[in-house]
């Protein structure tokens, strides 16, 4: 069994930095953690002595579509009359802090984090479903 709360500090990890710069990886059996990354200095071993069938990556947010998918799902819901706004806002650089800007203007920033961190959680325990994870937590 792992603890899901291990399973989602990796999985922030993973997500804090660019698609593909950090990774983690899971021992299904154990439930041991092994964080190899990208970026130089991260971590000391390499890796090359794992037995890799044994172990599954963790995601990354975009890959459980937790990425501007997230963003157009909760703007429909709760700001639809900002749709296209929103959509000009992630044409360009900055993109979520402009739209952080935006609701805080309309007193929804408590509403997305708590959005956010709800639907992160809802699809980091589905993926372990899928993957046939088992979670204590």
């Amino acid at each position: 069994m792992v603890n899901f709360t291990d399973i989602q500090d990796a999985f922030f990890f993973v997500s804090s930095a660019g698609y593909g710069m950090h990774s983690a990886v899971l021992h299904k059996g154990t439930g041991q953690l092994y964080y190899p990354s990208e970026m130089e200095g991260q971590d000391e071993t390499s890796g090359e002595d794992l037995d890799w069938d044994a172990w599954i990556h963790i995601p990354h947010r975009n890959d459980l579509g937790l990425g501007q998918e997230l963003v157009f799902e909760f703007v429909t819901d709760h700001l639809p009359d900002e749709y296209d706004g929103v959509r000009e806002i992630f044409h360009k650089r900055g993109a979520y802090g402009k739209f952080k800007d935006l609701l805080q203007s309309k007193g929804l920033l408590q509403t997305w984090f708590d959005f956010e961190h709800q639907r992160e959680e809802q699809e980091l325990r589905q993926w372990c479903k899928e993957n046939k994870i088992q979670l204590s937590g």
